[in-house]
């Protein structure tokens, strides 16, 4: 056991390392692919204090995207299948007693289809909503849990504050739980849609305006926008990149200001995907050089058995033993180390990926690739490394090995 130390520990840190990294880069890949690999997101962005916004007084700002970006994008750029708005009007609700600082949104019917979320419970928004510009909202599963925590939401109506007054909204339907990544909760566009109210787009303009009111502290703020996002779908992934720089352009060209940020989820999930790989060779590389050591240690114990046993090998070879019964003999026991060894690092490997998914609350993942190379290179560590003891010693002298005292 002793002599497998080497292997043991080699074969366990490569298997939690990797766990570890798949681990992390699952929940990043689930992030990214949150957003939608077809899409392309434009949030607006409050530029620098550097004297250029457009201010009509000393609290009002003006700035994003606008309906001369979305108009250009609809009219000029092929390959859109859908052009989804979003504006943020509000950041407080309550019901009864209860109140909560959430994101109330208004949007369009498409964004469930975009986005690719579901309704838990009722309905979600429908074109007539945005005909008939009804105050209606579907709410996210930690909206329901804190402004509904004794009752069923559906029917039931919340008020959105907004300065002076607060206006009413009936619930018609709850999302499920959205998948969040990382901590804080991140989701959607890096954002927690659990926490968060959808509206229809017209009764946002309708019941709330452009200018949006937000206060910090000691201060308040009026910020005019006429979208907070954008949802620009593309029709194929190989359309996606061309359409993102043609979207910038767009921007670019209408934007005198950097009011605006472009994501590109597809982008980002071919970077994510190069990282892992990255990480990935690092992660063997280290753990590489861990068995290593591990198969060094075992060379140097078989090298000292051999000169242990130097009698009892002259007294085989006198015998008649050959060479090649010397070699086997050696090989078998240095692969039988190394064997038992791996066997040993899997388990302690995967009880140690375990142990981290329980006590420090970070998802690992196990997988079988991880656990077939690290047991395959502890297995070809020990033949390598136990190929020169064996070959030494099957090349000893017969007499001067028997007479080595």
């Amino acid at each position: 056991m002793l002599t497998s130390l080497g292997i043991i520990f080699g074969v366990a840190a490569v298997i939690c390392m990797l766990s570890i990294s798949e681990g992390a880069s699952a929940d990043e890949m689930r992030m990214i692919q949150l957003l939608g690999t077809k899409n392309i997101i434009i949030n607006s962005v409050k530029p620098p204090q550097d004297g250029n916004a457009a201010q009509t007084n000393s609290n009002l700002v003006e700035y994003g995207i606008t309906r001369d970006d979305v108009g250009i994008i609809k009219e000029t750029i092929g390959h859109v299948t859908h052009v989804v708005p979003l504006k943020t009007v509000a950041y407080r609700a309550r019901h009864g007693e209860h109140q909560a600082a959430i994101d109330i949104i208004g949007t369009t019917p498409d964004f469930f289809d975009v986005v690719n979320i579901h309704i838990a419970r009722g309905r979600p928004l429908t074109s007539a909503d945005i005909e008939s510009r009804t105050n209606v909202c579907v709410i996210g599963e930690e909206v329901r849990r804190e402004l509904f925590p004794f009752k069923d939401p559906l029917g039931e109506t919340l008020l959105v504050e907004r300065f002076p007054s607060a206006v009413p909204f009936v619930v018609v339907g709850i999302l499920e739980r959205v998948m969040t990544a990382g901590a804080p909760a991140r989701g959607v566009e890096e954002r927690n849609l659990n926490r968060e109210i959808l509206t229809p787009f017209s009764t946002t303009l309708a019941q709330f305006g452009e200018t949006t009111r937000r206060m910090g502290a000691g201060s308040r703020e009026f910020i005019k926008m006429q979208y907070s996002g954008l949802y620009v779908t593309v029709d194929v992934l190989e359309h996606v990149l061309p359409v993102s720089r043609l979207v910038e352009r767009v921007f670019a060209h209408g934007h005198k200001q950097l009011d605006y940020e472009v994501k590109v989820p597809l982008a980002r999930l071919q970077l994510a995907q190069k990282k892992k790989r990255n990480n990935q060779l690092t992660l063997g590389f280290i753990a590489g050089i861990s068995l290593l050591v591990g198969g060094i240690g075992i060379m140097n114990i078989m090298l000292a058995t051999v000169t242990e046993r130097t009698r009892e090998i002259g007294i085989r070879r006198a015998l008649g033993a050959r060479q090649q019964h010397i070699a086997v003999q050696f090989l078998v026991e240095t692969v039988v180390l190394s064997t038992t060894g791996g066997v040993v690092g899997v388990l302690l490997g995967v009880a140690g990926a375990f142990l981290v998914t329980s006590f420090a609350d970070w998802e690992t993942i196990v997988s079988v690739w991880s656990v077939a190379v690290s047991f395959g290179l502890s297995v070809m560590v020990g033949i390598s490394f136990g190929m020169y003891p064996a070959m030494s010693a099957a090349k000893l002298d017969p007499i001067e090995a028997l007479r080595y005292e």
